[in-house]
């Protein structure tokens, strides 16, 4: 009879592997050259890596399917055992989860693949040792005064700063998601050099981990690389004078059209001490529009005390929330907090964007307003899953920059004791309430005390919240009011007021443009990042495969996620359903690797990452170049005769 073989690993095949539980004899060669790599199976050999390695091996002939592992063992005891795949079509692997920082003598990770055929296995393979080493840390880039800035670390997340001389009582860290960082906590109520002239700090890289739970055995992967050596960054003495506007400052460092676009969140700096009227002030706000007026607001800064501001997601200093606090602020470093309530120049309460609550992480790939059908795509079902609280939204949306942009100021703030209020009920309160209607809450603060009814029901209470005209106490109220009971302010907190307009330092003059464009993955250099099964049978690096091939792309600066999709088309490009993913537009992955299920013919990709510190459900960067591929059909020869 005549038998006919695949030159190649054919998909089909997959149903005709040994059912569950039966045994499976062992022949043959065990693959050979298992090894690591971060962009091509065909890159210069490594065996130190600083995020998850994709792998590849030597395809052996005959084989249905892969199975593979990872583990802490080169024995690869059940409890070493980190990571397996076990239906793996073409010879290589791409692992989704964050391995742990890991280093060994020679090795402490070890990776092993073995062949699965219609009737046989082969031996597991030699094992293939690594570690996982850290980036160096960042180190210090050229700033202006009153702003820290580092070189961005590949594959970072976000960095932790440790300022070295603020203990008050525990070390002050500040986590952000871009390179720079503002030093409010030395010239917020200082100006003397000797709070602000040496600032000493250091510095690390942080990483997200994607699901624990992957990990096999549950090993650890902590989130931190090495703390760098001690940094000092010197500040000239503040410049007092008519407040005018410096750089903004990340990746790059800007100053208008002719400068290119902040791939990160930017940091804003600014000079001088004095309001339009002239007024002296220590304390000031940035604010961010679309439009050179001044009028359509984006982003709402913290109050600082100069010269520079940058975002952070966990927010602002504590600033004194009565007169009396002042003196102690002037005479130590604030500690991080919330705001009293603050105001702009017109009178609208303001809300730094750094007290937003807390972005939820993108973990599905979305609705795609790409797809070709007429009717959008649903989302898909989660692949990740980040833990913790990534902060508030502090990030910008992309920008066609330099035809489109942002617009900055900075307008001065003073502390404002507002003086004496009166309202009245608005509604019946009850015996115990914790809470009364007022006719107007326009001017109450948190923390503001109040004499509340007439004559025999009058008590006293303190404001605890306030939502419209809803006033919110720290404890039950003592007796009942009718309609119309005098609310009466008798103590009141500080108010933090612009005392500028933004439209009205704008229209003078000051006022900044900038452009903020995210930074696409890298798909190839030159050459495709794709690995896999050659038409041929062999493993290649290149832009033609037989069966699913692997894909990889370089980290992009600011994205702790990517998304992959592939069309048929490169314009228009019509991303395909994903049937390994409930039909999704593509899929989601923690890592910079992934293996496309795609069938014979050409095909087109992209990239794109997804950075957690933009508004929910608005966390998309830009997409990569799309990116050409190709897999073959299946080939059939005859190789045997006979009945």
């Amino acid at each position: 009879m005549r038998v006919l073989t695949l030159a190649a690993v054919c998909l089909s095949l997959l149903a005709l592997s040994p059912a569950a539980g039966a045994a499976t004899p062992v022949r043959g060669a065990a693959p050979r050259h298992l090894h690591g790599f971060l962009l091509r199976a065909d890159e210069p050999a490594e065996d130190s890596f600083a995020r998850t390695p994709s792998f590849a091996w030597d395809p052996v002939g005959g084989a249905v399917r892969y199975q593979f592992q990872l583990a802490t063992s080169s024995t690869f005891r059940e409890s070493g055992l980190v990571y397996t795949a076990a239906n793996l079509t073409t010879p290589v692997a791409a692992p989704s989860l964050t391995l742990p920082w890991i280093t060994g003598n020679p090795h402490a990770l070890f990776a092993r693949v073995r062949a699965i055929k219609r009737s046989s296995a082969t031996p597991w393979s030699a094992p293939f040792g690594f570690d996982m080493e850290p980036n160096a840390a960042p180190k210090p880039l050229p700033s202006e005064p009153g702003l820290l800035r580092w070189t961005p670390i590949e594959g970072a997340d976000s960095y932790q700063v440790w300022f070295i001389d603020i203990n008050n009582p525990t070390a002050k860290m500040e986590d952000v998601f871009t390179n720079v960082l503002d030093e409010r906590e030395f010239y917020t109520f200082h100006r003397s050099t000797s709070w602000t002239g040496t600032i000493r700090w250091r510095i690390r890289a942080l990483r997200l981990q994607n699901d624990p739970d992957q990990v096999k055995n549950h090993l650890p992967a902590v989130t931190y690389g090495p703390w760098s050596p001690v940094y000092s960054s010197t500040n000239t003495p503040y410049v007092t004078g008519p407040i005018t506007l410096g750089h903004t400052v990340s990746d790059v460092i800007a100053s208008g059209d002719s400068s290119p676009a902040h791939r990160l969140m930017p940091g804003f700096t600014f000079n001088g001490d004095t309001a339009l009227d002239g007024t002296k002030v220590e304390l000031f706000r940035v604010y961010i529009f679309t439009d050179r007026q001044c009028l359509n607001r984006v982003y709402t800064s913290a109050i600082v005390g100069g010269p520079a501001y940058a975002p952070r997601p966990y927010g602002p200093l504590a600033l004194p929330a009565n007169a009396a606090a002042i003196p102690a602020a002037r005479s130590s470093y604030l500690r991080d907090g919330s705001e009293p309530d603050s105001y702009s120049f017109d009178g609208e309460q303001m809300k730094p964007m750094e007290s937003e609550p807390a972005s939820t992480p993108t973990t599905a790939v979305p609705a795609d307003s790409d797809s070709t059908s007429a009717v959008s795509a649903a989302a898909g079902p989660t692949q990740l899953k980040f833990g913790g609280n990534v902060g508030a939204p502090v990030d910008l949306w992309d920008t066609e920059w330099p035809s489109s942009g942002y617009y900055w100021t900075v307008v001065a703030v003073g502390a404002v004791s507002p003086g004496a209020l009166t309202t009245s009920t608005a509604t019946v309160s009850a015996l115990g309430a914790l809470s009364t209607s007022a006719v107007s809450g326009a001017g109450f603060s948190i923390g503001d005390t109040l004499l509340i009814g007439n004559g025999g029901n009058q008590e006293s209470a303190t404001i605890v919240g306030v939502s419209g005209g809803t006033l919110t106490f720290a404890s039950p109220l003592k007796f009942g009011h009718g309609v119309g009971e005098p609310i009466v302010r008798t103590g009141w907190n500080l108010q933090y007021v612009d005392l500028e307009l933004p439209q009205d330092v704008c229209t003078l003059g000051r006022v900044a443009r900038f452009g903020k464009n995210s930074e696409p993955s890298l798909t190839a250099a030159g050459e495709l990042f794709a690995s896999g099964l050659s038409p041929s049978g062999r493993l290649t690096a290149g832009q033609a495969f037989y069966g699913y091939p692997l894909i990889a792309w370089t980290p992009a600066l600011g994205a702790s996620a990517y998304e992959v999709q592939w069309s048929r088309t490169r314009y228009p490009f019509a991303p395909q359903p994903n049937p390994q993913n409930q039909n999704a537009l593509g899929t989601m992955t923690g890592a910079t690797s992934a293996v496309l299920p795609l069938k014979a013919g050409t095909w087109y990709y992209r990239v794109r990452g997804f950075n957690l510190s933009l508004p929910t459900g608005a966390q998309q960067m830009s997409w990569s170049d799309p990116a050409k591929i190709v897999v073959a059909k299946p080939k059939f020869r005859v190789v045997g005769g006979g009945k």
